[in-house]
């Protein structure tokens, strides 16, 4: 009877056993757990492929003003510096005609996929309340602002051949002669900067002659096409250094650090007049907010490089940078000011 029970026992036990190790623990259901889990990860994987890094293409950027001006030039300093950044070409195609309207019209109409961007001037912040409609864009609604590259100070220039050596000479010499002026388009922000000096407050009808940009605007006033040019400081910077024009005003609110003989225009009695011209990139409106982001972060970093600001500087032109929300304030409060200042000096597109 005892002997019974003893073997009753161990089988019991080795049943219990045997249990044990056919149950979840068992090294073929683990297994086969194991196989599952990865067979579901990689079906995971086939339904959400990995993100590509941005950028995985090239990027265009089109240029709204012709080569030798100041936007041309930010923009090919930065592309270039860009592309290695990013590891990424960056192509710089030039689309310019009607104060930088064309340029913004096509950018407004391409794919807002992170690989499209706009380079430009301040007449981006003009144009709209200069043009109305016929401008093309809608600045609060087509695009969203990605950074301000540079910015500089507009400049009153005459040819080396004009007998003036001042502003007050300037304006007794159109009281006795025709003149024309040269800007780099209806609604930069030159023609905006003289049209208030010589129409509105000196009342005088010197004629603006109006070119596709500050580079040919530049040769106008170099050539002797017009007698006076109104550009931004980098469009005739070198042409100053050179003796073939004279800059006699700039519009800044202190004087430009390489040009210390040229007073303000403040100094000279019109501190009404503070105007700049600006270079900034913007996006079609839709592009999202990572890749307008990753855009930013990379040229401030690139604007705040010395050999950056160097080259920067040797055209005429001052690094901003600056975020994107710094970014979107700055070109607001801009298209407020212009918009004032087209409805004092009544200006009309040409």
């Amino acid at each position: 009877m005892h002997k019974a029970t003893t073997t009753q026992s161990t089988t019991l036990k080795k049943s219990n056993f045997s249990k044990v190790k056919t149950g979840i623990n068992s090294p073929k259901v683990v297994k086969v757990a194991v196989v599952s889990s990865i067979i579901a990860v990689l079906l995971a994987l086939m339904v959400s492929p990995v993100k590509a890094a941005y950028p995985e293409k090239p990027i265009r950027m089109t240029v709204s003003f012709p080569p030798g001006g100041p936007v041309d030039m930010a923009a090919r300093i930065i592309g270039n510096r860009l592309s290695e950044v990013l590891k990424q070409s960056v192509i710089v195609d030039n689309k310019t005609g009607a104060g930088g309207n064309v340029g913004a019209q096509m950018v407004a109409k391409y794919p807002n996929d992170g690989y499209n961007f706009l380079i430009t001037s301040s007449s981006y912040a003009v144009n709209p309340s200069l043009y109305g409609d016929k401008a093309g864009y809608n600045p609060q609604k087509d695009f969203s602002p990605v950074i301000i590259i540079a910015t500089q100070p507009n400049v009153i220039s005459v040819n080396e051949k004009v007998p003036v050596k001042t502003l007050e000479e300037l304006k007794a010499y159109a009281m006795k002669e025709k003149l024309s002026f040269s800007s780099p388009g209806s609604g930069t922000t030159p023609h905006l900067t003289c049209e208030n000096l010589f129409h509105v407050i000196w009342k005088n009808d010197i004629t603006h002659i109006p070119y596709r940009g500050a580079g040919p605007a530049s040769i106008a006033v170099v050539g002797g096409e017009t007698p006076i040019g109104c550009t931004a400081v980098a469009g005739v910077f070198q042409f100053h250094k050179q003796g073939k024009v004279r800059i006699i005003g700039v519009s800044s609110t202190e004087r430009v650090s390489d040009l210390p003989e040229v007073p303000t225009l403040k100094e000279l009695g019109y501190p009404q007049i503070q105007d700049y011209t600006w270079v900034a990139v913007l996006a079609p409106a839709g592009t999202s907010a990572d890749q307008i982001n990753t855009i930013n972060r990379a040229i401030a970093n690139i604007v705040a490089e010395p050999d950056t600001k160097e080259k920067l500087s040797q055209a005429g032109l001052i690094p901003v940078g600056g975020t994107v929300a710094q970014t979107t304030t700055y070109i607001n409060n801009e298209l407020k000011h212009w918009s004032k200042v087209v409805l004092e000096t009544k200006a009309k597109p040409e």
